[in-house]
């Protein structure tokens, strides 16, 4: 039941980040604060389909 997630940068959109989530306990899209090389600091990075 576990699907791979692509995480893109919401303020250059870039895909930095790819992990897993169970569909069944988060069938939203996931919202992670993680690291962005591109602008150098941390900022919002949501699921794409």
């Amino acid at each position: 039941m576990r699907v791979i997630a692509t995480l893109a940068c919401t303020e250059c959109g870039d895909r930095n980040y790819t992990t897993t989530k169970n569909k069944k306990t988060n069938p939203g899209r996931l919202e992670l604060r993680k690291f962005c090389p591109r602008l150098n600091k941390y900022t919002l990075h949501r699921e794409t389909r």
